[in-house]
């Protein structure tokens, strides 16, 4: 009488990693296509300045409060690109007022074009300042090498 002998099998512990690559492409044609869309601030002229880089804490909110050449106001709340729309001084009083009162501890940075009109930008700290804002910080480019 013959004895059957059974080899048993071991399982097998390998990974088939090819639908993985193929979602990975994926998703980098994906962030390649929209990672130029998200345009995160407005076209401004920015002044240049010898100044220290700002030490901005990455891991907390910045809003953004910019003002174009021809005295726009814009805010970065939310929107990006194309879906800005410019918002009246009194505007950017309240919200900037709501958004503080929200986060105590974010960091105001005004983005003002080198062509705008100072008075225009005076009038923006000052309603900043009623806002409860009591050091906006400015976003300037270095100088560039003569």
């Amino acid at each position: 009488m013959e004895t059957m002998v059974r080899k048993r099998r071991k399982p097998v512990a390998e990974i088939n990693v090819v639908p993985y690559i193929d979602v990975m492409l994926v998703l980098l044609i994906v962030f390649m296509v929209t990672a130029p869309l998200l345009n995160q601030g407005i076209e401004v002229d920015l002044p240049q300045a010898n100044n220290e880089p700002l030490d901005i804490d990455e891991n907390m909110e910045t809003l953004v409060v910019s003002i174009t050449s021809n005295g726009e106001y814009f805010l970065s709340v939310g929107a990006t690109g194309e879906d800005r729309e410019s918002v009246t001084l009194e505007t950017v009083g309240e919200q900037v007022r709501r958004i503080t009162e929200a986060n105590p501890t974010i960091q105001v940075l005004v983005e003002g074009d080198a062509q705008a009109d100072w008075g225009a930008m005076i009038t923006l700290i000052t309603t900043l300042q009623a806002a409860g804002v009591s050091n906006p910080n400015f976003i300037t480019q270095p100088l560039e090498s003569l």
